[in-house]
C-alpha cells in the first residue's frame, strides 16, 4: 500500500492558528487514507511541546526547532538571490529524513502544505505532488511592496518576484495546486504563463469549521471580559502577522473612537499569541484591551456582543470570520475579510467599505440587538450547513489520488 509524506511548515498542533488548523484537519484526514510520514517545524515551546500529538497520528515524523532569526534569513536570502520564505524554513535535517523517508517507505504521494515547503521535493520524485498553496504568498507580498514603499517595500517586492516563480515552479511540477477559495484561485490561475494555464491544474478546496466545538451553548464567557460594560468588540488571530496588526490598529485609531462617541463604554478587545509592542502599548487606554495568547478563543467569543475584523489585506478564508459566526457572534468586516466565505450582506454578516461604514455598521447592531442576535444565529446556521470539515473535505481522496488505500499515480 503507497504511503504519504506531507510537508507543512509549521506543526499542525495545536490547532490554534489559521494556517495550523487547516494542516490539522488535512493530516487527520489524510490518515485515514494512508500512513502518512510528516516533516515540519516548531515555532516555539507550545508547538515542540505538541510533538506527542504528531507522533500519535504519524507513522514517523521530523519536527525541527525553527531559531534562525528572520534578518540573518533575509541576508542568507539576498546572498544567494532567494525568497526570505524559502531560505527562512531551511533545514537539512528535514531535507535528509524526507531523502531517507522517500528511499525507505513506498511514498506515492508528497503534499506539500504552504509553499515555502515546495523546495523539499526531489526532482527525481516520479509519483504525485499535491502543492497547497492555501493562498497567493506572491500577492500578498505584492501588496505589502506598495504599501510600505522605501527600503522595505524593494524588499517586499523582491520577495514578490521570487515568490511568484517558486509558485510557478511547484505549480508546473505538482498534478493539481490547490488554494483556499474559488477567489485565490482564480487569482492563481491570472499569474500564470497564458500559454500553460490550460495544462496545469488549479482546484479549490475551502477551509472548514468545527461547529461541534465551536458552539456557543457549550461555552461559558471569559468573566472579566463578561463583566466590562457592552459594546464588547473582539478580534482574534495571530498577532504577530502583519495584517491582522494592521486590522487592529485601523480599529483603534479610525473605528472604535467613532463608536465609542455613541457609546462611551464600547471596548474592542485583541486575542490572539504574539502581539507586538505597538499593540500592547494600547492595552488599558480609550476602551482597548490585548489579551494576547489564551489557551482557549472561544470564552472570549461568547462574552463580546460582535466581532469587527477591519482587514485591509484578506488573502484566502478567514477562520476568525467562520469561528465568530459558529459562535453566533454578529460579525462587521471588510470586503477583504468575506473573501471566500460566501454568507450574504446583511444577513449572515455586515459589511462595511470604509472606515464610516464600519462604525455604522457596528453602531446599527448595537442600537438594534434583535437584528444582531437574528444576524448571529443566521450566521451559525450557515455555518452548520455549509461550512463543516468533513464536507470542505470530501474531496479530497480524489484529489490526492488514493482510493481505498491505493495510489493513483496522476503525476
Amino acid at each position: 500500500m503507497s504511503e504519504i509524506l506531507f510537508l507543512s511548515h509549521r506543526i499542525p498542533f495545536p490547532p490554534d492558528r489559521g494556517d495550523k488548523i487547516r494542516s490539522h484537519h488535512i493530516l487527520r484526514r489524510l490518515a485515514r487514507i494512508a500512513p502518512v510520514h510528516v516533516a515540519t517545524f516548531a515555532d516555539d515551546d507550545a508547538d515542540a511541546e505538541a510533538e506527542g500529538d504528531l507522533a500519535h497520528i504519524a507513522s514517523s515524523h521530523c519536527l525541527v526547532r525553527r531559531t534562525k532569526p528572520l534578518p540573518l534569513a533575509a541576508l542568507e536570502a539576498l546572498a544567494g538571490s532567494r525568497p526570505v520564505s524559502l531560505t527562512a524554513f531551511r533545514s537539512g535535517a528535514i531535507e535528509s529524513y524526507v531523502r531517507q523517508t522517500l528511499a525507505r517507505r513506498p511514498i506515492g504521494l508528497i503534499y506539500v502544505f504552504s509553499g515555502q515547503m515546495g523546495q523539499y521535493v526531489p526532482t527525481s520524485y516520479p509519483s504525485r505532488v499535491v502543492a497547497d498553496f492555501v493562498d497567493v504568498d506572491s500577492a500578498k507580498f505584492e501588496a505589502y511592496a506598495v504599501r510600505d514603499g522605501g527600503l522595505r517595500g524593494w524588499m517586499e517586492a523582491r520577495e514578490a518576484r521570487l515568490m511568484r516563480d517558486e509558485e510557478l515552479r511547484l505549480a508546473r511540477r505538482a498534478g493539481v495546486s490547490l488554494l483556499i477559495s474559488d477567489e485565490e484561485a482564480q487569482l492563481f490561475r491570472s499569474r500564470l504563463p497564458l500559454a500553460e494555464r490550460a495544462r496545469i491544474a488549479v482546484r479549490t478546496l475551502a477551509n472548514g469549521i468545527d461547529s461541534a466545538t465551536f458552539a456557543p451553548y457549550l461555552t461559558v464567557p471569559e468573566p472579566r471580559m463578561a463583566q466590562m460594560p457592552a459594546p464588547r468588540l473582539v478580534f482574534t488571530g495571530q498577532m504577530d502577522y502583519t495584517p491582522n496588526v494592521e486590522a487592529c490598529l485601523r480599529a483603534v485609531r479610525s473605528i472604535l473612537p467613532g463608536i465609542r462617541a455613541r457609546f462611551p463604554q464600547a471596548s474592542f478587545h485583541i486575542v490572539g499569541r504574539n502581539p507586538p509592542e505597538r499593540l500592547t502599548s494600547l492595552s488599558g487606554r480609550d476602551g482597548v484591551h490585548v489579551w494576547g495568547r489564551v489557551p482557549d478563543v472561544r470564552p472570549y467569543l461568547a462574552a463580546a456582543d460582535l466581532a469587527l475584523i477591519p482587514l485591509d489585506i484578506g488573502r484566502g478564508v478567514q477562520n476568525k470570520v467562520l469561528e465568530a459566526m459558529a459562535m453566533a457572534l454578529p460579525v462587521v468586516l471588510t470586503p477583504e475579510a468575506a473573501t471566500g466565505i460566501g454568507a450574504r450582506d446583511g444577513r449572515e454578516l455586515l459589511l462595511g467599505h470604509g472606515d464610516a461604514e464600519l462604525v455604522e455598521a457596528c453602531c446599527a447592531l448595537v442600537e438594534d440587538r434583535a437584528r444582531a442576535k437574528a444576524m448571529g444565529e443566521a450566521a451559525r446556521r450557515f455555518v452548520v450547513s455549509q461550512a463543516s470539515w468533513e464536507a470542505a473535505l470530501a474531496e479530497l481522496p480524489e484529489i490526492v489520488g488514493f482510493s481505498g488505500g491505493t495510489a493513483r499515480d496522476a503525476a
